[in-house]
């Protein structure tokens, strides 16, 4: 076990970060995954399986006794996650994530940050950010939060609603995004609000009926003047053209590929189905498995060179993050366009091959289809990415064509 101490000074102990496990756990991950799609259920034996091989906390800081693992060593287990259970995935990358963002730039409150590490040596301790809400949809395109919090003596009082709130029932710590109320001759501020499971005035309500992902309950959740002590509060600042809502470039970087990541595991584990379907499968007609046939090992090799490409890229890019390479945090969002349009690609491809069998709810294909369109909805988005890189290259071309005002000009 890994003694740590957190900036408190008080002993914890988190567990041993044990990768030789992912193989074992993306199966024992796997053998349940189907339940709790078709129940929509929570997977919270699924979590503890990650949280006992120190997965949860494998990005806390070597400062604080982590295991201080990198973006490169959480796409590695993202992938295996989510090729065993997406959902389980989710939330751990979710957890991971605020660890990373507090090893690199500590924002956390002490005390707040060391009572989530007691608690993560304990038994699994999620986080999420809370960020999207009915009217104003994603923060990270612009416009105030509708959550307010109101200052009451030595507390804040939030009251607002949060929606695709994955992972809300199993959550350990909800960091939600919300605006001061001015008072006093104060401005507006917006900032990331810690607010613990239990808090009096807090509801997650079961809305999440989706087509994939149905295990990752990405409920509502509901503030009714939910108590937040006046010190627990990250980056409370005057908003500005985007208040509070873009994440920085590294942080940004780690979204993008981490969940890439995650979508290229389903991918993959589509794929190992395919592959053995292909060689259990053998028409009466054919007298051979369709595996021997030169059109499905052509389409197989399709699928499986997209992957290799996807998955180079997405681990190339997460190692120079990882070494401080700007131009790689620059190219985390294209990564994850070329990523999710490799991984949904592969499955549908897997489902034409396939066809009544890949569509049969007794299979998992189908599963790992719904599951893998869920990639497109995750920031970057593609038509933020692509417009952004499209103006860049534009500004590059006019830069060259502004520096060599000889050159021809065909309108």
């Amino acid at each position: 076990m890994t003694s740590t101490t957190d900036r408190t000074h008080r002993p914890t102990t988190l567990p041993p970060l044990d990768f030789d496990r992912l193989p074992a756990l993306t199966a024992a991950l796997a053998a349940r995954a189907p339940a709790h799609d078709r129940d929509a259920s929570f997977p919270t034996e699924g979590v503890a399986l990650v949280h006992e091989a120190g997965l949860l906390t494998a990005t806390v800081a070597t400062r604080h006794g982590g295991p201080g693992a990198g973006l490169a060593d959480t796409v590695r287990i993202l992938r295996a996650l989510g090729a065993g259970d997406p959902a389980v995935a989710l939330v751990t990358a979710m957890t991971l994530f605020a660890h990373a963002a507090e090893a690199r730039t500590p924002a956390w409150p002490a005390t707040v940050y060391g009572d989530l590490l007691a608690e993560s040596a304990a038994g699994p301790a999620l986080v999420n950010a809370l960020r999207v809400e009915p009217e104003l949809g994603s923060p990270i395109r612009g416009g105030l939060p509708a959550t307010t919090a109101r200052r009451d003596g030595g507390h804040w009082l939030l009251t607002g609603r949060k929606i695709y709130s994955t992972g809300a029932i199993g959550l350990s710590r909800m960091l939600v995004f919300a605006r001061t109320e001015p008072g006093d001759g104060e401005p507006v501020r917006v900032g990331t609000f810690i607010v613990r499971m239990g808090s009096p005035g807090l509801t997650v309500e079961p809305t999440w009926d989706h087509v994939g992902l149905r295990a990752s309950r990405s409920d509502d959740v509901v503030l009714d003047s939910v108590p937040v002590p006046a010190e627990d509060v990250i980056g409370l600042t005057e908003p500005g053209d985007t208040p509070g809502a873009r994440p920085d470039p590294v942080t940004g970087a780690w979204n993008a590929l981490g969940l890439t990541a995650l979508y290229l595991g389903v991918a993959g584990a589509a794929r190992d189905w395919l592959t053995g379907f292909l060689h259990e499968r053998v028409p009466t007609a054919l007298g051979a498995p369709l595996a021997t046939l030169p059109r499905f090992q052509s389409a197989v090799g399709e699928i499986e060179t997209a992957l290799i490409g996807a998955d180079t890229l997405v681990d190339a890019l997460a190692a120079r993050v990882d070494a401080g390479d700007p131009e790689a945090v620059e190219q985390a969002g294209v990564a994850k366009v070329l990523g999710t349009r490799a991984a949904i690609t592969a499955v549908d491809q897997a489902l034409t091959l396939t066809g009544n069998h890949g569509l049969t709810r007794a299979n998992p294909l189908q599963r790992h289809y719904r599951d893998v369109l869920c990639s497109r909805v995750h920031t970057p988005q593609d038509d933020s990415v692509l417009t952004a890189t499209g103006r860049a290259a534009l500004a590059r071309g006019f830069t060259s064509a502004a520096s060599n005002p000889s050159a021809p000009n065909d309108n």
